[in-house]
């Protein structure tokens, strides 16, 4: 018998494309009103949520992953206005959001078994989440909606991906693979 996993041992696993471009100007609100800023999840993209259960990550996985997104060419985007989803969480959208799209479907083609936000969803769309249903309800997010407007845009320069592993617990989330994109033309 296996001996089972202990408590700080990561649950999830997750494709995601950081960008630090943007904790200047999020994360202080991320950290009060995003509950994946306190288990360790960067300011970010996702990709591809939820993605192999992390005992089941090989390195044959991370490299068909890799190869997956490496058939994406880098890319530039800017963050230029705010979005929402209900009330309930609020975001910043990438522009363009078709080379993120492009991403998710080249993870989806290689790893079928895996839908983006577990098939929930009929359309994903690309956002950076900067609050998500906190505790202050939306007027916190609007008060950081506010406080974030006049910092944008937000230009970055999209290079790679990480598979990060984590859970719930404070800090858990790591990277445990740099994916590469494709050389931009």
């Amino acid at each position: 018998m296996e001996p089972s996993p202990g408590p700080d041992a990561p649950m999830h696993s997750a494709v995601l494309v950081a960008v630090p471009e943007a904790e200047p100007v999020v994360a202080r609100h991320r950290a009060r009103l995003d509950r994946a800023a306190a288990e360790g999840v960067p300011a970010h993209v996702t990709v591809m949520y939820p993605f192999v259960a992390p005992p089941a990550i090989t390195q044959a996985e991370i490299s068909l992953l890799a190869s997956a997104v490496g058939s994406i060419a880098a890319f530039g985007c800017n963050f230029r206005r705010t979005g929402w989803f209900e009330d309930r969480v609020l975001w910043l959208a990438p522009e363009p959001d078709g080379p993120f799209r492009a991403l998710t479907d080249a993870v989806t083609a290689a790893f079928p078994g895996y839908l983006p936000y577990g098939g929930v969803f009929s359309s994903i769309l690309p956002h950076l989440t900067v609050g998500d249903q906190p505790e202050g309800g939306p007027d916190e997010l609007r008060a950081a909606e506010a406080d974030v407007l006049p910092a944008l845009p937000i230009s970055a320069r999209i290079s790679q991906a990480w598979l990060m592993t984590g859970g719930a617990a404070a800090g858990s989330w790591r990277p445990i693979a740099t994916l590469p994109l494709g050389i931009s033309g």
